[in-house]
């Protein structure tokens, strides 16, 4: 099962050398990796998707809590959080399947970025399930390349929101 896991860390240039060598260490790897300044400049946090069961996570989380950079590691509840990834993919494009792509990109909510002779370049920020389902609808016109972000993620809100 893949767990998606937040880390808190003082910002200070090894900081993400020492959380994903622990990773590496221990023989886990990581599916995805994001890293951002906060609302304090002080700290980052590191965003990662692994694989494993209930109690490796645990125990990686364990791990985590006891670097000194790290501040607080929490694990998301599956349904607890939002997460995104960008993703830029660059598709065959000759100018009588244009409007096809186009199509595709409104109905996915891809933007478009890029327009050239034979290419077009879309920008998509969503879900790993919708990039999966957008992927698929493009392959008939053939993708020339893709760049991936890492999944970011925040926790959802569980208190009602006051008026």
């Amino acid at each position: 099962m893949k767990y998606t896991l937040s880390v808190l860390v003082e910002n200070y240039p090894g900081v993400l050398s020492k959380v994903t060598g622990l990773f590496s260490r221990r023989g886990f790897n990581i599916d995805s990796l994001a890293v951002g300044i906060t609302e304090d400049p002080s700290m980052s946090r590191i965003t990662m998707v692994a694989d494993g069961d209930e109690y490796v996570i645990e125990q990686l989380e364990k791990q985590l809590n006891k670097l000194i950079p790290v501040v607080k590691v929490r694990t998301y509840a599956e349904g607890g959080f939002i997460s995104r990834e960008l993703s830029l993919i660059k598709v065959n494009c000759p100018s009588k399947q244009r409007l096809d792509i186009m199509k595709i990109s409104e109905l996915m909510g891809a933007r478009i970025v890029d327009v050239a002779l034979n290419t077009m370049t879309l920008q998509f920020a969503d879900t790993q399930e919708n990039f999966t389902t957008l992927i698929d609808l493009l392959k008939p016109y053939g993708i020339r390349e893709i760049v991936r972000t890492g999944t970011v993620a925040i926790e959802k809100d569980s208190t009602a929101q006051r008026k």
